[in-house]
């Protein structure tokens, strides 16, 4: 087994995970904008989708979203205490009758058949954590799609702009108070984070020429018995495109959902968040912005594609 899926197994299958992942857009104002995006453009085509697979599921944000819609969806993921959450919350909104469960991995996808799905999708780049199999595995995604595929990937461009900030996610916190223990260890570590910040030019070069976030480090990390996070590819937007047309797919639409929202401060982003009208419609022109392809490689972690197989 390559140490990327191991290395990933391990890092999702900590107990709190599916609790924390349940909560994002309760706590990080970058979630609620990505997958108000996805969600969007999720609901603009639905037609003529009747099944549906969701790899790399996660809590179920998506599949739960789509068995409300009146699709059967498998609900595919590699963590079990996600999968568990996930059941919880179907349960809660009435749609577990309409979704199977499975737990696997993305390297793994040869018990579906060709076209076996109306739909495919797979979002919060866990395409990216299945390095070097990566394009592989996009490959088998668009395999058992039938009618569509909508994949986000970790975005390299987008990526870039983190090795010269340190506390970028600091920018995006909802409640600075938040019960969380990523928020509770970034506004404490806020003024170390930056007074031990030095930018490497080498690090900006090499993300930007091979993609790769991770290695040698993790896989020692993970040998010591350590949960490192996991090893990453990053995909150009050229780059994406390209694979997902050599595997057959048509159409294909680029998308950088968070570019707009990283270039303004927390506290205006707080402000907007807390009042709906604001809200509404800046998730409205959000969206209007993140869609264009003169942006999409800038969106805040993910770059998502959407076509028709």
């Amino acid at each position: 087994m390559d140490y990327s899926r191991k290395i990933s197994e391990r890092q999702w299958n900590l107990p709190e995970k599916g609790e924390l992942e349940s909560r994002r857009e309760a706590t990080y104002i970058d979630d609620i904008i990505q997958k108000d995006h996805i969600q969007r453009k999720l609901l603009e085509n639905l037609d003529g989708i009747k099944t549906v697979f969701d790899g790399g599921a996660g809590s179920g944000r998506f599949s739960i979203l789509l068995a409300k819609h009146g699709c059967r969806v498998t609900h595919f993921d590699i963590s079990q205490p996600m999968i568990d959450k996930a059941k919880e919350l179907a349960a809660r909104e009435g749609v577990l009758d309409r979704i199977t469960f499975v737990k696997g991995a993305l390297e793994d996808l040869g018990a579906y058949r060709d076209r076996e799905f109306d739909l495919v999708m797979s979002f919060d780049a866990p395409v990216s954590y299945t390095w070097p199999n990566q394009n592989r595995v996009i490959g088998e995604l668009v395999r058992i799609a039938g009618k569509r595929i909508a994949v986000s990937v970790s975005s390299r461009l987008g990526s870039l702009p983190y090795l010269a900030n340190p506390i970028q996610k600091n920018q995006f916190f909802l409640d600075e108070q938040a019960d969380d223990p990523f928020v509770r260890w970034c506004v404490a570590n806020r003024e170390r984070m930056i007074d031990g910040f030095s930018f490497s030019r080498d690090a900006a070069e090499k993300l930007l020429y091979d993609g790769l976030m991770g290695g040698e480090d993790e896989i020692a990390q993970y040998e010591q018995g350590g949960t490192p996070w996991c090893i990453t590819y990053a995909f150009m937007p050229d780059e994406l495109e390209r694979i997902l047309s050599a595997c057959g797919v048509k159409n294909i639409r680029l998308s950088g959902p968070g570019a707009y929202g990283r270039t303004i401060p927390r506290d205006i982003l707080v402000k907007i968040m807390n009042d709906p009208k604001q809200k509404k419609d800046f998730l409205d022109f959000c969206y209007r912005y993140d869609s264009s392809p003169y942006v999409c490689g800038m969106g805040k972690d993910n770059l998502l594609a959407t076509g028709e197989v």
